[in-house]
């Protein structure tokens, strides 16, 4: 199948584009490279280097004609969507829409959308969550990121393209930017290796469902394959780790004895988040294959590797 991978260069997409290039398919990518690296991208697919609300999109989609979407280009800045929501809004909502009229035009047949876990569901008394629960986003991302689900049912509705979006829960592994806002392991693993203090904000007692990168691009080529699984399916573990443990089990991996120090808690940070993932059993036949121990593992050796520790 001829699939285009937006955000194909960035560390969820490229993991995804490889998993497809494994299981047969033809890939092509388009990526601004805003956080993407050219890198990232195997040499069996091809990028094409421009923003997704780009008219160049229209020519691509006449040249390469691809069947099928995996949606992963975003805005992922929490923090910049407080600070810029109208820049936050253009590239998640309105590149969505852009994206989904263009697969429109060209009878495009299956769409894969990679969503939100804990900025859609918020803080929620229901653990772990459903996908039945409402939605309760506390930021301009969590909210953009519900709006484009929304429209990716329209056009389901409109045009009989089947859309899946997946809400991930907090994605971990190799080849994560441990110098951004978001990926507390990613985070956490590069500087307990560099030798540096690690920051808890708050008491570190918040809890996070984390899984590993390899299950979650598993998910979405399993998505791929079943056009009658539709609507939203959540892709975590359904286990929540608390920050403390989750640091406690990073330095014992890092071999490293001294312990984290804490600021003061972030405020509005979300207290506990874990997603119920017993519809993608049910839609996809997921699970997920890679406990926290083996994942930080993985993640910890090739962070060693690149630091070249």
């Amino acid at each position: 199948m001829r699939v285009l991978v937006t955000g194909g260069a960035g560390f969820i997409g490229s993991h995804v584009v490889d998993r497809l290039l494994a299981g047969g398919h033809r890939v092509n990518i388009v990526d601004n490279l805003s956080t993407g690296r050219a890198a990232l991208v195997a040499a069996a697919a091809t990028l094409d280097v421009f923003d997704i609300r780009s008219p160049r999109l229209d020519t691509l989609f006449s040249s390469i004609r691809p069947e099928a979407i995996v949606h992963v280009a975003a805005q992922a800045s929490v923090a910049r969507s407080v600070a810029d929501p109208l820049f936050d809004a253009s590239v998640n909502v309105l590149g969505t829409i852009a994206l989904l009229a263009v697969c429109q035009r060209w009878g495009v047949g299956r769409v894969v959308y990679t969503s939100t876990g804990g900025a859609a569901y918020g803080d929620t008394h229901v653990l772990p969550t459903p996908e039945d629960h409402p939605t309760n986003a506390a930021s301009p991302y969590g909210i953009s990121k519900v709006a484009a689900e929304r429209y990716l049912e329209c056009w389901n509705g409109l045009t009989g393209m089947s859309t899946l979006t997946l809400r991930l829960a907090n994605v971990y592994g190799p080849r994560q930017n441990p110098l951004g806002e978001a990926g507390v392991i990613a985070i956490f693993a590069h500087r307990l290796l560099r030798g540096e203090t690690c920051v808890i904000n708050g008491n570190g007692r918040q809890t996070r469902d984390y899984v590993y990168i390899a299950d979650v691009a598993d998910a979405v080529a399993r998505a791929l394959d079943r056009l009658e699984a539709r609507g939203v399916a959540n892709i975590g573990t359904g286990v929540e780790t608390s920050v403390n443990e989750l640091y406690a089990r990073l330095a014992h991996g890092a071999g490293v004895s001294s312990p984290a120090t804490h600021a003061p808690a972030k405020p509005g940070e979300q207290r506990r988040s874990v997603l119920d993932p017993t519809r993608a059993k049910m839609l996809l036949g997921w699970t997920p294959a890679t406990s926290l121990d083996e994942g930080l593992e993985r993640t910890l050796a090739a962070f060693k590797t690149e630091l070249g520790a």
